[in-house]
């Protein structure tokens, strides 16, 4: 297994080819932008897939070469994670603030809204989009909401469900649909699904309906702004993120930091 240890491997363009400015970190591309400035994207264009990657994801698009390509499949790559843009600072080359999921999930509905751009609901666990569709409309009344559908458990091992996803998106089509599954499970089935609604953005939010409904509490916004959201996270679920968070995900945080550092002293720049 072998990391990627470039921050200049991949040119300054995604999927769509285009000209917009980005940092690269450990050789992936992460678009410069703001939240506003996404939410602003968003309501301008049209037809584009975006990766919110955050310390996890991008340790994996290091480690494992199926993943890595994936990643550079998407059109938007955003840094959902502290350590990614502490990463870039330290190498000289700083992304504005962190674009999560969690965030653009309020934020991007906000503004459909107000632009008459209508939404779906794909994913979470079972009862969360209809949850999370039941919270969004009460906060923007005049938002449209064209359905939502949650796939079955274990739906990735099944071409015929991963295609029921496709067309539950295709009957009521929407201009945003937010996917809420695990990575990689919602981006290949973005991959998948995504010609059902060419013109469409598709954006993977991970467990950010549960976060709208209230089913599973945020962090507090202090331990976001420092970082330790994940401590938060994992005295939630112990279980299922010990070995994510304190045995893959710590050391490779210092070797992302410690070779960003490097670099912003002795290296290249990973801007582009």
């Amino acid at each position: 297994m072998v990391e990627t240890t470039e921050t200049e491997a991949v040119p300054d363009t995604n999927a769509a080819g285009d000209s917009r400015r980005h940092v690269v970190l450990r050789g992936f591309p992460f678009l410069h932008i703001t939240e506003r400035g996404l939410v602003d994207l968003v309501m301008r264009e049209r037809g584009q897939w975006i990766i919110t990657p955050n310390l996890d994801i991008l340790r994996q698009g290091c480690q494992r070469p199926e993943i890595a390509a994936l990643l550079r499949r998407a059109d938007v790559l955003v840094a959902d994670g502290m350590p990614l843009i502490w990463a870039s600072r330290l190498q000289r080359t700083p992304l504005p603030e962190r674009v999560s999921g969690s965030h653009i999930i309020w934020s991007i509905p906000e503004a459909a809204a107000r632009h008459g751009k209508s939404i779906f609901l794909l994913g979470g666990a079972p009862g969360a989009a209809d949850a999370c569709a039941k919270v969004l409309m009460e906060k923007f009344p005049s938002l449209r909401i064209t359905g939502t559908y949650c796939p079955p458990f274990g739906f990735e091992k099944s071409d015929a469900e991963m295609d029921r996803a496709g067309q539950a998106v295709a009957a009521a089509p929407a201009d945003i649909v937010f996917v809420a599954l695990s990575f990689p499970k919602g981006e290949h089935l973005i991959e998948r699904i995504r010609g059902v609604a060419p013109h469409s953005w598709w954006i993977g939010v991970g467990i950010s309906f549960s976060f709208v409904a209230g089913e599973v509490k945020k962090a507090p916004r202090w331990m976001q702004r420092a970082g330790l959201e994940w401590v938060h996270r994992l005295a939630q679920e112990p279980r299922r993120l010990a070995r994510r968070y304190l045995i893959d995900g710590l050391p490779f945080a210092a070797r992302l930091l410690g070779s960003a550092a490097w670099r912003g002293v002795f290296g290249r720049s990973g801007n582009s």
